[in-house]
């Protein structure tokens, strides 16, 4: 019987009477099986009550104690003598009048409706706290209700990101019915929305200003719901709330059928039409939880953040005050723990004292005639590659380089862009990269904001800037060209982990680009972190597709030249045909390559590689139908999705798609190596999981801030609250 009357399938049928049923049935054992079925439009908590009391007393023979009830018409009567219709407008255009965005917990903005699928959770507060909210609310005069409306209004501030906070609340119905109305029997209740602000008030100051809101409303219990959602800022048509909180205090008298020998109540089920439900009951010496939320989200949770919330609410009473009320916690303890710290349990010892370029010279020690790097027709072995970079590093010190100066590289894709790179990075200096593709007017503006006094250019990084008047002082030279200097690995005085590897700039979409500088340590842990999360060896084969001022192009540099693989260096004519691109991997058994996904939208027309490819996409988001379309053209592959800002140092997060996933877009995964990943509310609190906050970032790699803006670097880069480290929004 509880599967064929289960509430949240079951439907009480409105053009058939009466709305009231009951169904019984007698099971193996001889037991008799009652369930009472009844529709909220002819009952409620109170009329419940009053029916549970006359069966008891027909069955304990005390038909005499049974009130009289008193009729519905007289109530509705009494009624009608409150609050008129302008009255009501006027209350409701003063409490929501501004309010013009719904309050809604993570994001759900489905309109209420009875086909949703709801779970539910239970809880009782504990003795200590349910004893300490009503020695609070005895001395200050209010109701328990107030620290639960509180509560409450905290816990959908905190799921829905929103201060101004608009929820129902469900009215007993009866404060103007007069003597009686508690014993009359019918739909009586009304669920009305109340205004809430989770701002910087105090505690204190917040319970006083909630129970003044709620004696407000009572003087409108009965005023239409479509008033109220009108009298708001919110468009026609959308819900002004989708959360009710329902506070329903039980009476000494007893309503509870089964303390009648030879009955027991086996279960009952309340069913809302909304998503999400919290029902307080105050049995005086105690006070239960009930969460009724739809099933994508966790009722248990829900109820957790009530009663922490009703617990910190409390605490803050008893040490402090004036805590402003944003700030009151609503997440548990083991919970916070979870989100700040177990999730980001990402600490690995790696080489911190060592700069990027010692990587390489340690994999050149050890595999001095692999190949290192390949351009069309050309090859670099490593000793070749390091050689070079270091003539021309030797070359950079001897014009005045040294740790922290920038040197600009305007060079075409080719093997001497990478010789240009490692020998500022050999010298001590920080490269600040110039792609002679770039529209002239990035480039000039990068060139001015850095003002580097040496620049690395071949011709067509001379033709680019050919425009730009550079400085007399500044010096150019040509990395293609071979210089009798020594091909020692230079020996930088000074020089450590701690100074500039490279300024880049962001794209400037949102304003005029900004130079990242980032330090050496940084560079050197994302190169730790290649193999054990991109699967990067000595065999590797790892394709440069990004143009080397994005500092994806780290990625590809590192994942090949600090394990022994060779890169690969596309021309800009394979790079910009994906036909030919593609070609290009299975020709030469390319095993990784970096990709932003625009590359492979609409790729049913490429054939399906034959060799293992690890295709990590950066830079955009990932469409759930390109990760469908990719099984099969590289069925022999893996995809992972690589997110980070450049002022985190090429990537913070990660996350390899299996072969079963089937969402709409690609997470992005788990912190990487030595990296820390909050999601936060706009006072740098964490948001619980499926909320949207913003995002941060700390650990190793964040950049030391933005080239000659203090002023950004101040706003984007602060310590991180949680550990001290250095933090980026």
């Amino acid at each position: 019987m509880a599967k064929l009357f289960d509430p949240r399938s079951y439907r009480i049928d409105l053009k058939q009477a009466p709305l009231i049923r009951f169904a019984i049935a007698q099971d193996t054992g001889g037991r008799w099986i009652a369930v009472k079925l009844m529709h909220h439009l002819v009952s409620d908590h109170s009329t419940a009550n009053v029916m549970t009391t006359e069966i008891k007393a027909f069955l304990d023979d005390h038909i005499d104690a049974i009130i009289p009830p008193q009729p519905f018409r007289n109530l509705i009567a009494q009624t009608r003598l409150g609050p008129s219709l302008e009255t009501h407008e006027k209350f409701f255009s003063k409490m929501l009048g501004e309010i013009d965005t719904p309050s809604l917990p993570y994001g759900f903005s489905d309109p209420a409706h009875d086909d949703v699928d709801i779970t539910e959770s239970h809880r009782t507060i504990s003795k200590e706290l349910n004893i300490k909210l009503r020695s609070h609310a005895r001395r200050m005069g209010v109701s328990l209700a107030s620290f639960c409306h509180l509560a409450w209004a905290q816990v959908i501030s905190k799921t829905s990101g929103q201060e101004r906070v608009v929820f129902g609340t469900v009215l007993f119905g009866r404060m103007q019915g007069g003597s009686g109305a508690d014993q009359a029997m019918g739909l009586f209740i009304n669920t009305l929305p109340l205004r809430v602000d989770v701002d910087g008030s105090s505690v204190a100051e917040g319970v006083h200003r909630t129970q003044a809101a709620l004696a407000a409303l009572l003087e409108h219990e009965h005023a239409p719901l479509a008033v109220a959602q009108r009298c708001s800022g919110i468009p026609a048509g959308t819900q002004v709330f989708n959360s009710i909180l329902n506070c329903r205090h039980h009476t000494t008298q007893s309503h509870d059928i089964s303390e009648i020998v030879g009955v027991r109540v086996l279960n009952g089920q309340l069913r809302a039409n909304y998503p999400f439900v919290m029902s307080v009951d105050d049995f005086g010496t105690y006070m239960s939880l009930t969460a009724q939320i739809v099933d994508h989200i966790d009722a248990f949770q829900i109820c957790g953040y009530m009663e922490q919330a009703l617990q910190s609410l409390a605490d803050a009473l008893d040490q402090s005050r004036d805590t402003p009320i944003r700030m009151i916690e609503v997440i548990p303890t083991d919970e916070s723990e979870r989100l700040l710290r177990s999730w980001n349990s990402t600490d690995m010892a790696y080489p911190h004292h060592l700069c990027i370029h010692q990587l390489f010279e340690k994999q050149v020690e050890q595999t001095p005639d692999s190949i290192a790097i390949v351009f069309e027709d050309q090859s670099l072995t490593y000793s070749e590659l390091n050689e070079r970079s270091n003539s021309l590093a030797h070359h950079l010190i001897s014009l005045g380089v040294k740790p922290d100066s920038l040197v600009a590289i305007c060079v075409a894709r080719s093997p001497a862009m990478l010789v240009a790179l490692l020998a500022v990075l050999k010298a001590g200096g920080a490269y600040v990269p110039l792609d002679p593709l770039f529209a002239s007017e990035r480039l000039h503006h990068i060139l001015a904001d850095a003002s580097p006094s040496i620049l690395l250019a071949d011709n067509s990084g001379v033709t680019a800037l050919s425009s730009f008047s550079l400085s007399n002082a500044m010096r150019v030279v040509d990395p293609n060209v071979l210089l009798e200097e020594s091909h020692d690995n230079p020996q930088v005085q000074g020089l450590m982990s701690q100074h500039l590897a490279y300024v880049i700039y962001t794209s400037g979409s949102t304003g005029k680009p900004k130079g990242v500088m980032t330090e050496h340590q940084g560079v050197t842990n994302i190169a730790m972190s290649r193999p054990s999360i991109f699967g990067v060896d000595s065999t590797s084969k790892v394709l440069q597709f990004f143009s080397y001022s994005f500092d994806g192009s780290l990625h590809d540099i590192s994942s090949a030249l600090c394990y022994g693989g060779s890169l690969h260096i596309l021309s800009d004519r394979t790079r910009l045909d994906r036909t030919r691109l593609w070609s290009y991997l299975e020709e030469n058994s390319i095993t990784h390559a970096l990709f932003p996904p625009a590359l492979l939208q609409d790729c049913k027309d490429l054939p399906p590689l034959s060799t293992p490819l690890t295709i990590t996409f950066g830079g955009d988001a990932i469409p759930a139908n390109l990760l469908k379309a990719l099984r099969s053209i590289v069925p022999n592959g893996s995809i992972i999705n690589d997110y980070g800002p450049t002022e985190t140092t090429v990537d913070a997060v990660s996350w390899r798609c299996p072969s079963s996933f089937s969402g709409d877009m690609a997470p992005i995964g788990r912190p990487n190596i030595n990296k820390k990943v909050y999601v936060l509310d706009t006072h740098q609190k964490p948001v619980p999981v499926g909320v949207v906050g913003e995002l941060y970032i700390a650990g190793i790699g964040i950049a030391r801030g933005y080239l000659n803006r203090p002023d950004l670097t101040d706003k984007a880069f602060f310590p991180d609250p949680f550990s001290g480290e250095k933090e980026s929004r």
